[in-house]
């Protein structure tokens, strides 16, 4: 194996010397620093008030939803008087005919199936250190040329040695997915936004399957294009096949999968209902669920997503806020223990600074909403600004 390695693995180092950035540059590079730093604090404001509209939105939405909706116990009879209604259907898929690749002969009942192809190539991987040495900057740069199968043209024109790492500049063969023109659950036929929602691709086993061609080895999960498949050149190609949402015909490679949907009856299609507050429902899920256990996982999702903004809104905004003031941080970077201190007053403030701003917007964002909620905010806010003055000591007692 470390043979092998060796063989497919190479590296070398560059080190790069120029001289030691005068102050007037540090102080050009923190200004240009400053402007970004403006610009991402303004867009956190941005971010973390429309997060928490987006997130009240949804939730009314789904209250609503979940108000109306009108479960179908019948799935192979379309009830004309459910017209318009959103409805819940469960049941198996079902697709009019097998998905074919021609050039593979591989068949399959199932929504999707995809031919991934991957190519062996160059790959250049870059570690890069700085220090400091007789006065100059130096930048030490390691690269390393690993083999490896990637499903995306890896471009050598940019390595920093092309020679000997060249990789082709397309494949032989390309990427692809195929979709069943119809799928059914029951009577009722799911819209194009529902289809896309079936994403439980799994690995079709090739093992039994001969060779589609003569320059073609089948070998475990995979077709190779190699002349040896165990040790593969660059520009090789090895292909597999991927399957999601296992069909009435398919069950021979699995069970038919079942799907839980929340959608508008138009006809005999499912498709997105439009809420009261503009929001579009149109919800599938792989097994059988309830509508109440669907609407309840909308809300969780709902919840983490708003957490997870409120949380890239706020770093956004630290961020910023040191960006900004890392002028100070500049203008005594040349006293070690002035710096330091510097360096830590000013995370220090803007961790105090963006938290307290953060709960502000957050604040103004459910002050049409529940306006007591917003004063609590506000009031943790405010009191984040004075936790944060009372361990400043006075000038008294300095």
């Amino acid at each position: 194996m470390a043979r092998e390695y060796a063989e497919n693995t190479r590296e070398h180092t560059t080190i790069k010397s120029e001289q030691k950035p005068g102050f007037l540059d540090r102080l050009s590079d923190t200004a240009g620093g400053m402007l970004v730093g403006l610009l991402t604090f303004s867009l956190s404001f941005y971010l973390l008030f429309t997060n928490e509209g987006r997130a009240v939105r949804v939730a009314a939405s789904l209250d609503e939803g979940l108000s109306v909706v009108l479960p179908i116990g019948n799935i192979h009879r379309v009830d004309p008087q459910n017209e318009a209604k959103l409805v819940h259907v469960s049941g198996f898929l079902q697709t009019s005919k097998p998905l074919y690749d021609p050039n593979y002969g591989v068949t399959m009942h199932c929504v999707k199936l995809k031919r991934q192809v991957e190519m062996y190539q160059w790959v250049e991987y870059e570690e890069s250190k700085e220090y400091e040495e007789n006065g100059e900057k130096k930048t030490e740069t390691r690269y390393t040329y690993n083999t490896e199968w990637k499903s995306e043209v890896v471009s050598s024109r940019h390595f920093d040695r092309e020679i000997a790492h060249r990789n082709p500049s397309a494949m032989a063969v390309e990427s692809f997915t195929a979709v069943a023109a119809d799928v059914q659950v029951g009577s009722y036929y799911l819209s194009t936004g529902l289809i896309d929602k079936i994403e439980n691709f799994k690995q079709l086993s090739l093992a039994q399957m001969g060779n589609p061609h003569t320059d073609v080895t089948a070998e475990g999960n995979y077709f190779y294009q190699s002349a040896n498949p165990k040790n593969p050149e660059v520009g090789d190609l090895r292909i597999s096949f991927w399957y999601a949402g296992v069909s009435i015909g398919g069950s021979s490679s699995g069970s038919v999968d079942t799907v839980s949907i929340l959608a508008r009856q138009r006809g005999g299609e499912l498709v997105s209902y439009k809420t009261k507050t503009g929001d579009q429902l149109e919800l599938l899920y792989l097994g059988r669920h309830t509508a109440e256990e669907m609407f309840l996982a909308e809300h969780q999702s709902n919840m983490m997503k708003t957490w997870a903004l409120r949380a890239a809104g706020w770093l956004m905004m630290f961020v910023g806020i040191s960006l900004m003031a890392k002028i100070f941080h500049t203008l005594v970077d040349w006293f070690p223990i002035v710096r330091d201190l510097v360096n830590l007053g000013i995370k220090l403030f803007a961790l105090c600074v963006s938290a307290s701003l953060s709960l502000l917007t957050i604040a103004a964002g459910w002050l049409i909403y529940r306006p007591l909620l917003s004063l609590a905010l506000s009031a943790g806010a405010i009191g984040i600004i004075f936790l944060a003055r009372s361990r400043v000591p006075s000038k008294k007692y300095q």
